[in-house]
């Protein structure tokens, strides 16, 4: 039962053109020869998972998943990706290689799961939006045990986690809050209201700064990450959906949804150095960009552009648009593994 504290529950499993960064000479564009790995995409309309080779650019697997898949995260090691399944209430894992359905850890009535991490130590950890809290699953490819936390706030969309996983930080659209959640002593959550709808989430990778991208501000916000205390406020472009940090944590960037752009943010003097035009301010509508995520090496950055079942595989460095990879079925949710 959800309250105030923590429960417990045993489950079985079931083109402005952008400025480059530095000086001297632009850098040569990589190449598709030059990028490994796969990318993965949950189709939202289409209720379903893809595998698309990075190499080759073309989907290499495609399977049926659950209702109205959303955000996706990758296993340590890259062998499994799971899935939130955000039209039902279930989190699903798949084998990276072949995209089959490997467990299904179901996270009780109403649970709508949206926001996803498979953190480093080997759990999962997802928001339960229908039941206003958030799950950490343990052992996900086991014995599956599933330990529930309340945030109390409407709307608990999105999520980041500590690196020693003993506190996550969610981000909850209808009560306009972000809630700061002790995973340990399961004290009641800490929520604080930032700007209007926020609902991108993301921890530096030191987990001393929270930064959280609010869509009805144009703003993002540099949270101290134990006192949710706002360091400083970012004007962005229209409407940032999501933001993401750079694996290096020298950028952080939101995804303007409205204006078809991305606002790259300076972490160390929290001002927007340039803004990288993915679609026209025309096209934005009717391309829809919503996911965003970094290659593992920061020199990508992978933006799900919805409507238009394109996933826009950008430099980082220049700017520019390489390519346009598969987003099948209305892709959101992304994920990779080099």
């Amino acid at each position: 039962m959800v309250g105030r504290f923590a429960s417990f529950l045993t489950l079985p499993l079931a083109a402005a053109c952008a400025p480059v960064m530095g000086g001297g000479d632009a850098p040569s564009l990589p190449t598709a020869a030059d990028v490994d790995g796969a990318l993965f995409v949950a189709g939202k309309f289409g209720n379903m998972l893809s595998k698309v080779d990075l190499e080759s650019g073309a989907v290499v697997a495609s399977v049926a998943s659950c209702a109205n898949p959303h955000e996706l995260a990758t296993a340590p090691g890259g062998a499994h990706v799971a899935l939130a399944c955000y039209g039902g209430q279930t989190v699903d894992i798949f084998r990276t290689a072949d995209l089959e359905r490997v467990a299904s850890v179901d996270l009780g009535e109403n649970a709508r799961p949206h926001g996803i991490v498979w953190h480093a130590k080997g759990d999962l950890y997802a928001t339960a939006e229908g039941r206003q809290s958030i799950v950490w699953i343990r052992d996900p490819l086991g014995a599956a045990q599933a330990f529930e936390y309340a945030s109390g706030q409407q709307g608990t969309h999105m999520l980041a986690i500590a690196p020693d996983a003993l506190h996550a930080w969610t981000t909850n659209l209808g009560s306009r809050t972000v809630s700061l959640i002790d995973l340990k002593t399961r004290r009641a959550p800490r929520s604080v209201e930032i700007g209007e709808e926020p609902e991108g989430i993301w921890l530096s990778p030191d987990g001393d700064t929270l930064w959280v991208s609010a869509r009805g501000s144009n703003a993002a916000f540099e949270l101290d990450q134990q006192t949710l205390a706002i360091r400083q406020r970012v004007e962005t472009g229209a409407f940032p959906l999501r933001i993401t940090l750079r694996p290096q944590g020298d950028y952080a960037v939101t995804s303007d949804l409205a204006d078809g752009g991305l606002s790259v943010i300076d972490t160390a003097s929290g001002e927007v150095v340039r803004s990288i035009a993915v679609s026209s301010p025309a096209e934005a509508e009717a391309r829809t960009q919503v996911t965003i995520l970094f290659s593992p090496d920061g020199e990508r950055i992978y933006v799900a552009e919805t409507t238009a079942n394109t996933i826009a595989e950008v430099d980082f460095a220049s700017g520019t648009v390489l390519r346009r990879l598969p987003g099948e079925g209305g892709g959101d949710g992304i994920a990779i593994v080099e």
